[in-house]
């Protein structure tokens, strides 16, 4: 594999963690909204991933080019968790039913923040894998001094 291509794998991965870091931001920052714009509450939603450079990219045109299968990772798309709502009694609160419970997201904090850290690793390891291709390709040009 060649320098440029494991810099793109790399910061593919990049990418890709970063927006499941904000989608699980989104998550834990609407743990407690029991109403949206659709009157229901907050659904907690997850990043699917699709190996290979985002097709139409540059990345998929220069695989495609050179014969060779794209590699990377991008988000396909983003998804909500279709569980149901947990339902807590609370009669004085303004979005209870009839019966006094209160409809919460199906967030569930201590996994979020499983998921967060899970996130961070993946992106410290692909930081990782980009600091030592540079330091590979730095100490090849000075090989040549």
């Amino acid at each position: 594999m060649d320098f440029f291509g494991s810099m793109a794998i790399s910061a593919s991965g990049l990418e890709a963690q970063r927006i499941r870091m904000n989608v699980i931001a989104g998550n834990l920052a609407n743990a407690n909204t029991t109403r949206t714009e659709t009157g229901e509450p907050y659904r907690r939603k997850d990043v699917v991933f699709k190996s290979g450079p985002e097709p139409g990219g540059f990345g998929h045109a220069l695989a495609a080019a050179s014969l060779k299968e794209p590699q990377g990772v991008n988000v396909e798309e983003i998804v909500e968790d279709n569980s149901p709502p947990r339902k807590v009694y609370e009669p004085g609160h303004p979005d209870a039913d009839k019966e006094g419970y209160v409809s919460l997201p199906n967030v569930s904090v201590p996994m979020e923040m499983v998921n967060l850290i899970s996130a961070t690793r993946s992106y410290q390891a692909n930081l990782t894998a980009v600091n030592a291709a540079k330091s590979m390709a730095s100490k090849a040009l000075e090989i040549g001094r």
